[in-house]
């Protein structure tokens, strides 16, 4: 029988055994596999390890170590990736976060913009102090991604190709048309530069707005012919809003592109 003076050791290393293996983020079946332990009693080790205050909750059944030295404060994690595979199951970060990754835009936002292949009830979400934005994403979609580290962590991110059709296709995930086109720009003078790709990535992802919306750009920015063709070519039927968030009242019949005003001008 264990007794009271020599618990607290062995409970610590059981502690630190946990943590060693699963590092950023622990959960009821990882504690499980590591102490050899059915999931109810690793539960229960959980929920006293966060009572002692040597974790902190993050999600249902999900926690993150707690610092010594910020045991009983208000802790933020440094950095919020690493609580994506987890909490969000199998996903990518994508839009305006994954823009600002690769130097797309100097502009950041307050969520961080997740895409699940899990049904989502909110858009939106809160873990250690951390807010993200999610969005569903089809497992005929799970293409264009790159693998990264985050400390001991793997996390998913689309690369700028996708990172730019994401945002094209739903101008919601890019911050509006106006911060995408910015970020398109960026894109065209960056040395990972592929019109190509962009072209394949847009018809593999299958929405008709994106080679309205890409190839009205590509000819009026980035003066791209040979694009700008390429998305001509591929223009379905009907008629898409350039921004559905900013509704346009011009019709650009070339690009079946309902645009704003200033787009009009610029356009013309």
């Amino acid at each position: 029988m264990t007794t009271e003076g020599n618990s607290l050791p062995a409970s610590r290393a059981r502690l630190a055994a946990v943590l060693r293996a699963t590092r950023e983020v622990v959960s009821i079946d990882a504690a499980a596999r590591v102490l050899d332990i059915d999931r109810p009693a690793a539960a229960k080790i959980l929920s006293r390890w966060l009572k002692q205050g040597w974790l902190r909750r993050v999600g249902r059944g999900l926690y993150v170590p707690v610092p010594l030295a910020l045991a009983g404060s208000e802790q933020v994690v440094e950095d919020p990736w690493v609580l994506v595979p987890t909490l969000f199951g199998q996903c990518y970060i994508g839009g305006w976060t994954a823009a600002h990754h690769w130097d797309l835009t100097e502009q950041l936002f307050n969520e961080t913009l997740v895409f699940t292949t899990r049904r989502i009830s909110a858009k939106r979400a809160t873990a250690q102090g951390v807010a993200f934005q999610l969005h569903h994403v089809g497992q005929k979609r799970l293409f264009g991604l790159k693998s990264i580290w985050r400390g001991s962590m793997r996390v998913n991110i689309s690369d700028a190709a996708r990172t730019m059709i994401d945002m094209l296709a739903m101008p919601e995930t890019g911050g509006g048309i106006d911060h995408i086109a910015d970020c398109l720009r960026a894109y065209a003078k960056s040395p990972t530069y592929d019109g190509d790709l962009l072209v394949r990535y847009g018809e593999q992802f299958g929405n008709g707005a994106v080679f309205k919306r890409l190839g009205f750009l590509a000819e009026m920015q980035l003066h791209d012919a040979g694009l700008s063709s390429a998305c001509r070519a591929r223009l379905t039927q009907g008629y898409a809003q350039f921004d559905p968030a900013m509704p346009g009242h011009h019709l650009l019949t070339a690009w079946r592109l309902w645009v704003p005003e200033r787009w009009r001008k610029a356009a013309s």
